[in-house]
């Protein structure tokens, strides 16, 4: 295939872009192919999860502004292009009852409108290739789940002229994924190999919540080889410092670890337009041609 290769990964927050297939992008960049970032939201009602960070009267007040000058740290790092579509972060929710989600948030657009500055994005940059989070959002926030929402809608309305009129001209993407990295068989091969070794595990709670949650396997139809990126991933992730304690379990594994029981980074193919034979080992199976 002579046409340049484009991939669009479509996240509700910065931060979220270098914790899901941060590595995939990474690996992608370093062939040559395009790859942009669509963050919906500035992620402008996230808590500083860094301690060091946490009661700075800077960072509570302009909250909005450091997040976008951490997500332009991790850009550059990964290599990626990256826009912003625009919508407000609604919160986590937390309580029982849980309480309503603020006005005018991303959580509350209609997909069927608000996928519309997905559906400009995608045809001005015309990527073959879309990731994003699965009908749960890969975790219950919702801004993951209508990310979702609004990326399936997008997806399938973008080549279609009929559909958001003066979005720019239509394009078809080939195929659409959803993130799967934190799925149960890489998290319980990641424990077992840690306790293995004699080294403490970040897992066992997380395991934990997946027996209560009783959540169904997903269909991990594409496993992308990118080992030799961690390191770049974790980078960039460190690059969103008010999101990530430097000291947590995110980094708790020895990347020699990782590389060694687990070397990829995983999708569910939720839609393809073209022929595809499962599993896949790229992104693009299908779109490129050898």
């Amino acid at each position: 295939m002579t046409e340049q290769l484009r991939l669009m990964a479509v996240h509700a927050h910065p931060d979220d872009e270098s914790s899901k297939g941060a590595a995939t992008m990474a690996k992608y960049v370093s062939e040559g192919v395009d790859v942009l970032v669509a963050t919906c939201t500035g992620g402008e009602r996230g808590s500083v999860l860094n301690p060091r960070l946490q009661g700075d009267p800077y960072i509570e007040e302009h909250i909005h502004e450091v997040r976008a000058k951490e997500m332009e740290e991790a850009r550059q790092i990964l290599g990626v292009k990256q826009a912003w579509l625009g919508f407000v972060d609604s919160g986590l929710p937390e309580g029982d009852p849980l309480p309503p989600l603020p006005e005018g948030c991303f959580g509350l657009q209609d997909p069927e409108v608000a996928a519309g500055a997905l559906v400009k994005l995608i045809r001005a940059f015309r990527p073959q290739v879309i990731t994003t989070y699965d009908e749960i959002g890969g975790y219950p926030h919702p801004d993951h789940i209508m990310t979702h929402k609004i990326s399936v809608v997008a997806f399938d309305a973008a080549g279609d002229p009929e559909r958001f009129p003066g979005a720019g001209e239509p394009w078809t993407p080939s195929k659409l994924y959803y993130n799967q990295g934190f799925n149960r068989a890489r998290t319980l091969a990641m424990h077992e190999a840690l306790l293995a070794r004699g080294l403490e595990s970040p897992y066992e709670e997380w395991l934990q919540r997946w027996e209560e949650m009783d959540r169904p396997e997903r269909n991990i139809s594409t496993r992308v080889p990118c080992g030799e990126f961690f390191e770049v991933r974790d980078k960039a992730l460190l690059a969103h410092a008010t999101q990530i304690d430097p000291d947590g379990g995110w980094f708790r594994v020895p990347l020699d670890v990782q590389r060694e029981i687990w070397p990829t980074e995983d999708y569910e193919l939720a839609k393809s337009r073209v022929d595809v034979s499962l599993p896949e080992d790229d992104l693009f199976a299908g779109v490129r041609q050898v």
